[in-house]
């Protein structure tokens, strides 16, 4: 089957990705995970779809302390999810369909059970792989071991210390995530050389790119200095000293150098980059600089954190066109954007930002659709999301099995906070939101497995189902459907100018797009209210391109949008 997207350098410009996280899309065994043959069979799903990359989270093999994004061996599968030759086959699948495949790269740590860090570790302060990761002595004066005595007060993002003391070698290890996900040494030519040895591996397998976890955190400033204590933290944050660190840029365009250069074949990398700001995104995505192709960045989707990502407060509307915008015209010139509202990491969108509520939920996640996918850059599509999936309905702390949450509620349970105050923080902004298993349809645990389910499944899956929307012609899926056409055909979508309109306004979000002889105008309603709104003149009557309420009334010089309303027009300017 062609792709559908030019066989071109940029030929990513004009795909959608979709992302798949393998333990919650299909369980083909009655294990309760999902597995690399249960997401085999379920590829015709995707292909109706239309998306032409599928992202995989990470399959290889771990101990799950991260649900894989803490790795024990680069070169092979872990057994929940199958074997190198069901990948293999799923490769040959993927590829049969038109589509590509592009794996997580975890590699600025691994897991503790990694034969580098055991050697590492074992080997003591002389030993030969000792400076694969980073170890530093303890605090001068302060007793090995006890609280203080780590080399530098920086806290980890999984709660705690960001330093976990080997009592047998007397030193301690750096780890930014969990204490079983050591940070390498990137300073440290001989990891360099691994991990892309390792890299070229995959690529030899017929994978056809990489999402690269944290890459921004690679580089690390040497002194490790205390990072500031802000108000409520035990710890410091160590952030500005690893955040797009001082080498960072010389590691990734030596990876590019060392695994892609005068390579044959069109490849993806996409780097997730937490705080990363336009300035060195616009350098990471210069397709001069041969870095990566682009970047995802945090700042649109931590504009409802309080003093943290669980003190949910509610969208300024006005904040989101202004970050977006910014981004857009940002990298209008130089680079490229990823688009994004869901991933692994972030509740459901339409819980998020919609409305959750059945008689809203549909149009609510049709209209976000809308917004993202004409913005100028790359589309991702998380599992689930084509369908307006939703957070679940979490109870007690049982139900979670985030590593993050469940070490978020144990720290501030036992600083004092509220019990139902915490849950109520992981309900709105938990990781697990995003994890629960993908709904095929309404019978029993959503037809993702026919044993118990690692997470709950979602009681509302007897509602909101895949079998369900590919009946229905103006479902969600659907919808997506007619938006990833769009891209593919509309050259004004991929390389048309951005211009935001009303952008004072706290319920309309509208802008245009200007290319290749054509403009679209994107009017949404962020609202459950009708809104009125006033129509650039010129584009009354103007031919409806896209709309999620049926049967939209023609445009005048004042339009009503219904509630969570969204309409895309288009017209041929008229030559001067």
């Amino acid at each position: 089957m062609p792709l559908n997207v030019p066989d071109t350098a940029d030929w990513w410009k004009t795909a959608v990705v979709y992302q798949i996280y393998p333990r919650s899309f299909a369980d083909s065994d009655g294990d309760g995970i999902g597995d690399l043959r249960g997401l085999a069979g379920r590829l015709d799903h995707l292909a109706e779809l239309g998306v032409d990359v599928l992202w995989l989270s990470p399959v290889c093999r771990s101990p799950q302390d991260d649900n894989g994004y803490d790795i024990s061996d680069y070169q092979d599968i872990d057994p929940l999810f199958g074997t190198l030759d069901d990948f293999d086959r799923l490769i040959e699948a993927v590829h049969e369909r038109g589509m590509k495949l592009v794996m997580d790269l975890v590699v600025n740590h691994t897991s503790d059970e990694h034969p580098w860090f055991v050697a590492s570790r074992d080997g003591g302060p002389g030993g030969p792989q000792r400076d694969w990761y980073i170890w530093r002595p303890p605090r001068a004066g302060v007793e090995p071991g006890t609280p203080g005595a780590e080399p530098n007060n920086w806290g980890s993002w999984f709660s705690g210390p960001a330093w976990t003391y080997d009592a047998a070698s007397g030193e301690y290890f750096l780890h930014v995530f969990s204490r079983k996900q050591p940070d390498l040494n990137w300073d440290n030519p001989e990891v360099r050389g691994a991990v892309h040895r390792m890299m070229r591996w995959w690529l030899n397998r017929g994978v056809d790119g990489f999402r690269m976890d944290v890459i921004n955190l690679i580089s690390k400033d040497p002194a490790l200095p205390d990072g500031e204590v802000r108000d409520g933290c035990r710890h410091g944050d160590g952030s500005p000293f690893f955040l797009c660190g001082p080498r960072v840029h010389e590691y990734v365009a030596e990876m590019h150098r060392e695994v892609f250069a005068g390579r044959p074949g069109h490849f993806l990398t996409v780097g997730e980059m937490p705080g990363v700001t336009l300035e060195d995104a616009r350098l990471f995505t210069d397709p001069g600089r041969r870095e990566l192709d682009m970047v995802f960045q945090f700042e649109h989707v931590a504009l409802d954190h309080g003093s943290s990502k669980f003190d949910a407060r509610p969208l300024r509307l006005t904040d989101l066109k202004a970050s977006l915008g910014r981004w857009q015209t940002g990298l209008a010139e130089t680079g490229w954007n990823s688009l994004y509202w869901n991933n692994h990491d972030q509740p459901r969108v339409v819980s998020r930002f919609g409305d959750d509520r059945p008689e809203h939920r549909a149009r609510s996640a049709k209209m976000l659709a809308t917004v993202l996918h004409l913005h100028r850059g790359t589309p991702y599509v998380y599992q689930g999301e084509e369908l307006g999936m939703a957070n679940a309905p979490f109870g007690t702390i049982a139900d979670f099995r985030d590593i993050e949450s469940l070490n978020h509620h144990r720290e501030q349970v036992a600083l004092g906070v509220p019990e139902e105050e915490v849950l109520e923080g992981l309900r709105a902004r938990g990781r697990d939101n995003a994890r629960t298993p993908m709904q095929w349809n309404a019978g029993r645990n959503a037809g993702f497995t026919e044993g118990e389910p690692w997470i709950p499944v979602n009681p509302d899956h007897d509602l909101v189902n895949a079998e369900a929307q590919r009946t229905d012609p103006d479902s969600v899926f659907h919808y997506y459907r007619r938006l990833i056409s769009l891209r593919h055909t509309e050259p004004a979508i991929r390389d048309g100018d951005f211009r935001m309109l009303h952008a004072d306004d706290e319920r309309v979000y509208a802008f245009t797009r200007s290319g290749a002889g054509t403009e679209l105008l994107v009017l949404a309603n962020f609202t459950g209210r009708p809104v009125a709104v006033a129509v650039p003149s010129g584009w009354q009557g103007t031919e409806t391109l896209i709309a999620n309420v049926p049967g939209a009334t023609p445009l005048g010089l004042h339009h009503t949008l219904q509630p969570w309303e969204a309409r895309v027009h288009r017209r041929i300017p008229a030559r001067p």
